[in-house]
Parts: C-alpha cells; structure tokens; sequence
C-alpha cells in the first residue's frame, strides 16, 4: 500500500507543478495585458487631450510681427502679445518648421492652435513696396497708402493725428516695405518710428543730442528748401537766400509754401497767392511757417543747418530747369523776364 502511495505521488506530483505554472504564466500574462491596456487608455488619453489642445481657438491680427531670433524668443514675444501660445507651443513649432522673421500674414483673425503654428512656420510676408518721396506732403502720402494697401484713408488720419504731435514734417522719405492685410494704426506706428530713429540718429551725429524743437525748425526750413529746389547741389544756395531775406525782415515770398498738404503738386498763382490766409502764406506773413510744409529729405535739412556763404536775396527758376541766383533786383526782374519769355 505504501509504495502504491509512493509510485501515485511520484505520477502526480509533477502534474500539479506543470498546472501551478501555467496558471502562474496565465497570470502574468493577464497583467501584461491589462499594462498595455492602461498604457493605450493613458496614450489614447493624451493624444485625446494633445487634439484638443491643438484645436483651441488662438485670436490674433491677420498680419503679426515674428522677431528675428530663436523659437523661443518668438513665443516669449507673442505671448507678451497676448496670444494664447506657451512654452509647450515652442516644442511643437521646432516639429513644423522656422518661422520667417518680419511681417506675415496668417490669412484669418481666429486660427486653431494648430492652423496658427502651422501657418506661423510656413507663412511668407506678401509685402509692398511703398515709397515717400522727399518733398511729399502727408496728406499726400497718406492718400497713396490707402490706395496701395487697400487702407481706410479716414482710419490713417486719426491714427496720424493721434500718434503724432507733428502735423507735418514728421516722415522720413524712404522706401518702406508693408504686408497686405496691415492696419492703419500699424502702418502709422511703423513710419513714425522708423523716421524718428532716423532723425535722432542724425541730430546726434550734427549736433551731438537730439532737441525736438531745435531739429523741427531746421526741418521747416529744410522743407521749404525741398519745395524750392531744383536738384540737391541747389539746396544750400536756396537755404542761402532763406537766411538772408529773415536777416533783412524780408518776406519769404516763395511759392513752396503754398504747396502744403492737399495742394502738394498744384500750380501756385496769383489769385491763390491772394485767397490763400494759411499761415503757409508767405507773401503775406513774414518769417517761415509755424510748421513744415512736406516731409524732407536729409540734404535739405543738412542744407538748413548749413547755408552756402552767398548774398543772394533772389531766384528764378530758368529754362534749363535750374534757378538763377543774384542779390541784385534789377538782375532779378531781368531773369524774370528772360524765363517768362
């Protein structure tokens, strides 16, 4: 009996271990499973939640300024803009691509975060060239920018008036560049600080600081220069001539004058001369204006600051297109009649 026991044990006992180990390996098996379940639930779960990051509405202009610089310091600027963008979206944005620095246009006010990055990385700035000529008035200009970039000409006013305390003068003439689809403040905020980076930098370089009220008489008078001149080699002569005639309490008397603001490129005449009571005026009202006439080039301010040594009083534009200079009024009244013939 007993080895019978003994020989039932010994057939046995392995079959139990065997069904010990497989249900052990089914077991593991299962937790194996039920991990990889978890991890799909916690990766559908994140990219479930990754969408729906990606499609959160960001609200900005059509057209944004990127700064040259790393991904970085993109986000960091436009989330000091108060776009709804992170350090997260700099991560992402490395995956899309390098954003174009400068002015671009997005195409839409309200993007997905997604479409915004997208287009962030990929957008080219579609830019205009517009050129200030020196010479033109603002109201001028500012007629011309609406018509090229499609603008409010109204809108552009306001925001002139309202970011500048110049009602003239305050343009540098220069070629300036502008994405379609820019506002009308944006464009104003732009060439004001353009210009006035560009005027400073030049009255510390003459006079060694900048003084506004110092610089913008030197830039009425340079605009008178640029109205009156026929080329730049001319412009420290008729600045000459300026001089002079303030010294002996003449009056101006020139044409340039009157060709202020929306009366730019008409041609200056008698009865004009006589309705004309603006205090661009000046064959009525002695001294310069109280305000620049156009907006002026450098050579004309640099020809303000430094007039040619002359005692000239008089010029007459002549057939050749120059002018004849002389400070004799007689001579005058003989160039007069010689240009007029």
């Amino acid at each position: 009996m007993f080895m019978f026991g003994s020989d039932t044990l010994f057939r046995y006992t392995p079959f139990n271990k065997s069904r010990n180990k497989t249900e052990s390996v089914t077991k593991m098996i299962e937790r194996v499973l039920m991990k990889k379940e978890w991890i799909l639930e916690i990766v559908l779960i994140i990219i479930l939640t990754f969408m729906y990051y990606l499609n959160k509405p960001i609200n900005s202009p059509k057209v944004i300024y990127v700064p040259e610089g790393s991904i970085n310091k993109i986000i960091t600027h436009l989330g000091n803009k108060n776009y709804n963008v992170n350090k997260l979206d700099s991560l992402i944005l490395r995956f899309m691509g390098t954003p174009q620095y400068g002015w671009i246009n997005i195409g839409a006010t309200t993007n997905t975060k997604a479409d915004f990055l997208y287009k962030l990385a990929t957008s080219k700035a579609a830019l205009k060239e517009i050129m200030l000529i020196p010479g033109e008035t603002t109201y001028i200009f500012l007629n011309y920018l609406a018509s090229e970039l499609a603008l409010n000409r109204d809108l552009l006013q306001s925001e002139y008036d309202a970011q500048s305390n110049k009602p003239e003068g305050a343009l540098v003439p220069n070629t300036y560049k502008f994405p379609f689809g820019i506002t009308e403040k944006m464009v104003i905020k732009i060439l004001l600080s353009k210009s006035i980076i560009q005027m400073k930098e030049a009255s510390i370089k003459i006079f060694g600081n900048y003084d506004e009220k110092r610089w913008f008489h030197f830039v009425t008078v340079a605009s008178i220069i640029q109205k009156e001149s026929a080329n730049t080699r001319e412009m420290p002569i008729v600045s000459s001539v300026i001089y002079n005639r303030l010294k002996q309490n003449m009056k101006l008397q020139m044409d340039g004058t009157l060709n202020y603001g929306k009366y730019s490129h008409e041609k200056v005449t008698p009865k004009r001369i006589k309705d004309d009571y603006s205090p661009y005026n000046t064959y009525k009202y002695s001294g310069i204006p109280a305000s620049p006439v156009c907006n002026v080039s450098f050579d004309a301010i640099k020809a303000a600051i430094f007039p040619a040594q002359t005692k000239n009083l008089y010029f007459m534009k002549s057939s050749r297109g120059t002018h004849d200079f002389t400070s004799n009024y007689s001579t005058h009244l003989t160039n007069i009649k010689r240009a007029t013939k």
